[in-house]
């Protein structure tokens, strides 16, 4: 069997199922009671009614030919549990729809991928999933409309003040590379001169440490709210126990089942001084972050501009792309937030590139036109 695997990280959230037995406060879980579909004349389109913003995934599956999509922290009305809908098409047999596990709905679209292709993409207000399923002798599908425009679009609001967040820090020196690089040191440098890149425009910029000094990860947002800031940038460097894994990436606050974020979030919130008590309304906080949607785009054009500048310069710059991640860092910001980890410590040639000033001016300068460009699409009233 062959698998093809894409994630969309659309707006809250997956919870582990872990955490379920430890937590006291009421079902946070969407009930979804409508599934609809119509076949047109050029494709079949199927509409699962979610109400709430909710983190799904799709996979496409061969022998036999299918798509799921799993939407977590839902459950399903016992009106559709196990429902199965034949479709008369000669590319599409039936949609079925199930609960996966106790938080996780998935729906099955079966057919063929010998005579079709297929589009998964979201509408908010209210939150619809929509899965298109096309015959190949039609053309290719046309993009999915452009979403609603955000709160922050629709009022006109700009960027004039700046926080920027240097990982680590003091007691906490971050990951060290196998030649001894810091992450506190090299961030901080990193965050040095952004900021002076970012003050050159006439934008304001407050760093959350300008020295080697200690900051507890929940405190960095508590800094970036009080000083009324428009944006949060929170810099680190990567690390892997695979010393090949290279690349940049960059995160904003959502949860997510990938163990390779799972390993930077518990790397990242290590010196978190929160207790399990805590829990439940730390879950609440995230569920609750109306700023993801914003988030999730500046995440997306700082991370294309990151790559797109160090590769200028270097060759087999990996853009392993933008993620959700439960990071403290991001928690209870007010402002868009999002966390960038610039190159991988524990990789030899990227910790040799880390430690040259040189690689952290186009680190700098990266993260730079990326939040340029982001401010500019505000400006324009603009979609990124």
């Amino acid at each position: 069997m062959r698998k093809r695997k894409k994630t969309i990280l659309a707006g809250s959230l997956f919870v582990s199922l872990l955490f379920f037995p430890l937590l006291s406060h009421p079902d946070s879980r969407v009930e979804i009671h409508t599934l609809r579909y119509h076949v047109h004349p050029s494709f079949t389109r199927v509409v699962v009614e979610v109400g709430k913003v909710r983190e799904f995934n799709f996979n496409q599956l061969i022998s036999p030919d299918r798509v799921y999509v799993d939407i977590y922290q839902a459950k399903l009305n016992p009106i559709l549990h196990n429902q199965t809908y034949p479709v008369k098409s000669n590319y599409l047999s039936q949609i079925r729809i199930a609960q996966k596990t106790s938080t996780t709905v998935r729906v099955v679209v079966d057919l063929d991928f010998s005579n079709a292709y297929y589009r998964v993409w979201h509408l908010p207000d209210p939150f619809r999933i929509i899965i298109d399923v096309y015959p190949k002798k039609f053309s290719a599908p046309p993009p999915p409309p452009k979403l609603k425009a955000s709160m922050i679009r629709q009022l006109g609001l700009g960027i004039q003040r700046v926080v920027i967040d240097p990982g680590h820090g003091g007691k906490d020196p971050g990951c060290i590379g196998k030649n001894k690089v810091q992450e506190k040191e090299v961030v901080l440098d990193v965050s040095l001169r952004l900021k002076k890149l970012l003050e050159a425009l006439g934008l304001e910029v407050i760093l959350t440490r300008e020295t080697d000094i200690y900051l507890a990860p929940e405190s960095r947002t508590v800094i970036a709210n009080q000083k009324q800031a428009d944006l949060f940038i929170s810099i680190h460097a990567n690390a892997s126990r695979n010393r090949k894994i290279s690349g940049v990436e960059t995160f904003f606050l959502n949860f997510n089942q990938d163990p390779s974020v799972i390993e930077t979030a518990a790397r990242e919130n290590a010196t978190s001084a929160k207790n399990i008590s805590t829990m439940g309304d730390t879950i609440k906080k995230i569920l609750q972050n109306t700023k993801i949607p914003e988030s999730k785009e500046l995440a997306q054009i700082i991370q294309k501009n990151l790559v797109k500048t160090l590769s200028q310069k270097h060759r087999g710059v990996n853009d392993l792309g933008v993620k959700g991640g439960p990071f403290w860092v991001l928690i209870g910001a007010e402002v868009p937030s999002v966390l960038t980890e610039i190159s991988f410590l524990s990789n030899a040639t990227e910790e040799e590139r880390l430690g040259k000033a040189e690689y952290r001016q186009l680190i700098a300068q990266g993260i730079y036109q990326g939040i340029i460009a982001y401010k500019s699409s505000l400006e324009k009233g603009a979609e990124l």
